[in-house]
């Protein structure tokens, strides 16, 4: 049997460190979503703070979510050829992790027009992730089409 505290163990367990990390991105940028509508409603510069932080920690929590997503399919798909809900997951992915990143360079534009152009990518990125986050659970498993 193997010890639960072995390095080895955790490192290369069977479910993969992708799933335990997704939801660190997921979590962040949704919370800075929700931190931007109240932010804007209340016309509150802190929590208008908050959801940048927030968002930056999303993008940077995304890099070892895609790294991570990569080796699983390498390794244990063992670079199996991508079709169907898995080369839709993972196309999506990409695109949730690059949108994070998009969101946080429109962060530094203060100009009205570009305010609310941020507003639709943050919105189009939250639908983004949800469709990424569900199309990763039938990926899993965790989601049955039955």
């Amino acid at each position: 049997m193997e010890s639960p505290f072995d390095p080895r163990t955790v490192l290369f367990a069977k479910h993969a460190q992708h799933v335990v990390l997704v939801h660190f991105p997921i979590g962040l940028c949704l919370t800075s979503v929700i931190f931007e509508v109240l932010g804007k409603w209340r016309s509150n510069e802190k929590l208008i703070s908050a959801s940048y932080y927030n968002q930056l920690a999303a993008a940077i929590a995304s890099i070892p979510v895609v790294i991570t997503g990569i080796l699983a399919w390498r390794f244990q798909l063992e670079g199996a050829h991508l079709k169907g809900n898995l080369l839709l997951h993972l196309i999506f992915g990409w695109l949730s992790s690059l949108l994070m990143w998009s969101v946080l360079l429109l962060y530094r534009n203060t100009d009205s027009r570009w305010v609310r152009f941020r507003y639709a990518v943050q919105f189009v990125t939250a639908i983004v992730i949800s469709v990424t986050g569900h199309l990763g659970g039938f990926v899993s498993g965790v989601n049955s089409a039955g």
